[in-house]
């Protein structure tokens, strides 16, 4: 694991810092900052590696750095008290995390493991306090980011007490088709390394239901599974099962009233 500021010549400096404002443009966080804000908000980022299989932090460290990850992905997880592993998701290139750093938190809340190589702009929590007192703004964005987490984590609490587990998996593998899915020949890709373990500690239930149940939408041509790979063959039908629609086409509908 690296985390450094480049030390390069001040021309190329200047390029680094104007290709970095340009990406952090596209990021939710720093929306609505002009171009002399952003362009210093780049020049205080360090940069930061994360080799497969490292961690940028884990579960129970203090929260020192606000990540925005550039390349690679990251997947985010917690061990409860009694030992069990709850996957909270998987994040990929322009996602901000660790933001719990910025509001004085005592520990991270969960770990963020590199499943590729990775790399990151990092800022410590102090300058990040400096920068929001400076930009408003940016202090709005934060509150925002969170409050957004927040609201995610109420939807994930709620879909485990009240929805089968037919309906989490197939919520669970929409929301990554939104995050990750990428087009292939046979459907949509989630193109992250997922595995069966992992879609059950995301859905709350067991490798075993999480098995059976991707094994039959396999047979149902849905979905088409390989070595820690899932390409959702059929997007529609995994959101009538996520959404519990009727699955009887239209007309077949009407003709049935």
């Amino acid at each position: 694991m690296v985390l450094e500021r480049q030390s390069v010549g001040p021309t190329r400096q200047a390029v680094i810092h104007d290709e970095r404002a340009s990406l952090l443009r596209e990021v939710s966080l720093f929306q609505g900052l002009d171009t002399k804000a952003l362009t210093l908000i780049a020049r205080m980022a360090h940069r930061r590696r994360v080799e497969r299989g490292a961690f940028f932090f884990l579960q129970g460290d203090a929260p020192l750095f606000l990540y925005l990850l550039t390349r690679g992905r990251v997947r985010l997880a917690q061990v409860t008290p009694e030992g069990y592993q709850v996957v909270f998701g998987f994040i990929g290139p322009r996602s901000v995390f660790g933001g719990i750093a910025v509001l004085g938190a005592a520990e991270y809340p969960v770990s963020a493991e590199a499943v590729e190589d990775c790399e990151a702009l990092a800022w410590d929590g102090e300058t990040m306090t400096r920068l929001m007192e400076e930009y408003p703004q940016l202090a709005l964005n934060v509150i925002d980011l969170m409050a957004r987490h927040v609201q995610e984590l109420q939807d994930r609490l709620r879909e485990l007490m009240t929805e089968r587990v037919e309906r989490r998996i197939a919520r669970t593998l929409l929301r990554l088709v939104r995050q990750t899915g990428r087009k292939v020949e046979a459907g949509i890709l989630i193109d992250i390394p997922l595995t069966r373990q992992d879609l059950a500690e995301m859905t709350g239930t067991t490798l075993y239901t999480v098995s059976r149940i991707l094994s039959r939408w396999e047979s149902q041509h849905l979905i088409k599974c390989g070595r820690a790979q899932v390409i959702i063959r059929k997007p529609h039908s995994l959101v009538v099962i996520a959404e519990d629609l009727p699955s009887d086409p239209p007309e077949e509908r009407a003709l049935a009233s």
